[in-house]
């Protein structure tokens, strides 16, 4: 996968961002079970912990992809990177008050910055090279995001779910991690700001490849399957986070912490699938290899659902491997050939997000008293994907022929 020397520093800073998302991304399960604890809530209730980030996501993607196209992808990601300081800092004052909704306040100011971070980086990162590498590039960038995500439970692990706190302080675990991160990605912000970034445009490239004709966005057939699609994963994705530490206490009978733990094992293989996927996608074409990654883990999410005690923890586990190319491959592929729609279509993609918000929800009353019942929501999610890397992918207009 060879990378121009004008992209290289583009392409390694705007990686660094799928990180800092990752691990955004992450901290939200410890939470999850956190508040549970000490705020004394159900499972359907702390489901508001996704539900107000990834709203954030369905509510300022197309403003975001507005701007972006008018100032450029760096605005995008400052912007971006500055609301969600601004969020991790909120926590400070939030554990002081001690109220759910201020944390649920400063988490969608986070969700705010997160929005433009992913509307931009993710179609960046496409551009920035070989159209046919595109997807290669997006699950290496993209692998990065799941090193956050193996650093989030661990962190969680240690910080907020500390056993050795009196209970009065439980509130007052949040406030370092959150103040670390903040202070973290302003210095990145910086960093930006200082560092000057190609803007590609990609209008250029359409009249280039001749595939692109000026018709309505939403006549492209695979960008809409994939939009469809990338609702249902993320759902899946998130719901199953959002309740692992809950399946897995409730299956083998740990603690939070330990549990915790087994959830950073899992962004392991989440990391580590994304590595490997992209070293695949030299050999398997990105389609296939989502296909046989959603047969996987529709297998696995039905051992799951039998709950066979730790060979279903484990099956659980490793269901993040599985999983782990399959938001970079959709998102790759359903944006692939959209020309000057590219922007456009990235903001409503990252629209489609908002499934996180609903799966956590319906997931927590699913499985309010028994967790593994709830994981009948990821099958469908599987499904879907599956009928996607079989036959959805294919770039086709309404009524024509395949490209």
């Amino acid at each position: 996968m060879a990378v121009s020397n004008n992209y290289k520093l583009p392409i390694i800073l705007v990686t660094s961002l799928f990180f800092l998302w990752g691990f955004a991304h992450s901290m939200l399960d410890i939470l999850n079970k956190h508040f549970q604890e000490i705020l004394h809530i159900t499972k359907r209730e702390s489901g508001l912990i996704q539900f107000v980030v990834f709203i954030g996501y369905f509510l300022l993607a197309l403003p975001a992809g507005i701007l972006i196209k008018k100032y450029g992808y760096k605005f995008g990601i400052i912007t971006g990177l500055v609301l969600y300081a601004i969020g991790a800092f909120m926590f400070f004052p939030a554990a002081n008050i001690k109220t759910f909704e201020f944390f649920l306040i400063s988490l969608f100011v986070i969700a705010s910055g997160l929005t433009f971070l992913e509307t931009a980086a993710n179609p960046y990162i496409t551009v920035l090279g070989r159209k046919e590498t595109s997807e290669q590039r997006l699950n290496l960038s993209q692998s990065f995001n799941g090193l956050g995500w193996v650093l989030g439970p661990l962190v969680g692990g240690l910080l907020v779910f500390n056993e050795t706190k009196v209970a009065s302080n439980n509130f007052k675990s949040v406030q370092l991690p959150y103040l670390l991160i903040g202070a973290v990605v302003l210095i990145i912000a910086l960093l930006f700001y200082l560092t000057p970034l190609p803007d590609i445009q990609e209008e250029e490239i359409s009249k280039d490849d001749g595939l692109i004709s000026e018709q309505s966005l939403w006549k492209r057939k695979h960008f809409v399957t994939g939009l469809i699609t990338l609702f249902f994963y993320v759902g899946t994705q998130v719901g199953i986070g959002s309740l692992f530490i809950n399946y897995v206490t409730e299956s083998i009978h740990v603690t939070n912490k330990e549990a915790s733990f087994y959830l950073s094992g899992a962004m392991f293989l989440f990391a580590g699938g994304r590595f490997v996927g992209t070293y695949l996608m030299r050999l398997i074409s990105p389609q296939k290899l989502l296909t046989i990654c959603s047969m996987s883990c529709l297998i696995l999410t039905a051992i799951v659902m039998l709950n066979f005690g730790i060979f279903s923890v484990y099956s659980l586990i490793f269901i993040n491997f599985f999983m782990s190319i399959m938001f970079p491959t959709i998102f790759a592929l359903s944006i692939k050939d959209l020309g000057s729609f590219t922007k456009q279509g990235s903001s409503f993609l990252i629209m489609s997000i908002v499934g996180g918000a609903i799966f956590p929800f319906l997931m927590g009353w699913i499985g309010a008293n028994d967790t593994y019942k709830s994981f009948i929501l990821p099958m469908l999610g599987f499904a879907v994907v599956l009928y996607f890397g079989f036959k959805g992918y294919r770039v086709v207009d309404f009524k024509k022929t395949p490209v």
